[in-house]
């Protein structure tokens, strides 16, 4: 089914090589900001991170960005379909670029929910290939990039996989960038964590370290999970 309804929008993911997923949800839903006024979303595939911040955060204005078109167009109408349609621009542009362009624009949250599989066999499918696969270098500018567009106060959440996320911490040390909460995302109470959620800022403050299971038993989700997204699932 293309089109996704959460409570207070719909997510129509025609177009999209990439599809609403956990990782994306749980992201928006977990982060934290301090009534932050400017969010840039990079690589905002259907605009579901963009939607969720705009009615998390009421008086933020959020800026995503897409190279792909297709996704980029589509993130466009769902922006323009929903109650926050004027808090929501959509930029058909790689994320170098639109903050070269935009180079004076500050940014108290951004935020990413990447490509991943660093070193791993590239996708088939030409469209996938673009949203999932990546290398240190992809890292290396995001951490660079989003480094000179933070303010002062501002934080960049990434949701990762567990050995890419490791990675990332490292590198954002040559950015000036440290780690300030670490969300560690496992499927069920005994098996290992397969995502991690981390922001990074300017700043050292002390690191929160936490841990989220997504099921109980197979289709039970836990009361972790299911407080966390209830403001946007309608199952819930």
């Amino acid at each position: 089914m293309s089109m996704f309804q959460f409570k207070q929008f719909a997510v129509d993911q025609s177009g999209c090589a990439m599809k609403i997923n956990t990782d994306g949800v749980l992201l928006a839903a977990l982060l934290q900001g301090d009534n932050p006024q400017r969010i840039l979303d990079i690589g905002t595939g259907t605009g579901v991170i963009a939607l969720m911040l705009a009615q998390r955060f009421n008086e933020a204005t959020v800026d995503a960005v897409e190279i792909d078109e297709s996704a980029a167009a589509t993130a466009k109408r769902n922006f323009k379909a929903s109650k926050f349609a004027e808090r929501l621009n959509s930029y058909h542009t790689g994320f170098e670029d639109y903050l070269a362009q935009h180079s004076a624009r500050q940014y108290d949250l951004v935020v990413s929910n990447p490509p991943f599989y660093i070193h791993s066999l590239k996708s088939p499918e030409a469209q996938r290939e673009l949203a999932k696969h990546t290398d240190k270098h992809f890292f290396d500018n995001l951490l660079n990039s989003t480094s000179k567009c933070l303010t002062d106060g501002g934080s960049l959440w990434l949701v990762l996989p567990m050995n890419t996320a490791e990675l990332v911490q490292e590198m954002a040390v040559k950015y000036k960038l440290s780690i300030h909460t670490q969300v560690s995302i496992a499927s069920y109470p005994n098996s290992d964590p397969h995502r991690q959620i981390i922001a990074l800022s300017k700043f050292q403050y002390p690191i929160k370290i936490s841990n989220f299971i997504i099921y109980d038993s197979p289709k039970k989700y836990t009361d972790q999970y299911s407080i966390t997204l209830k403001d946007f699932f309608t199952i819930f």
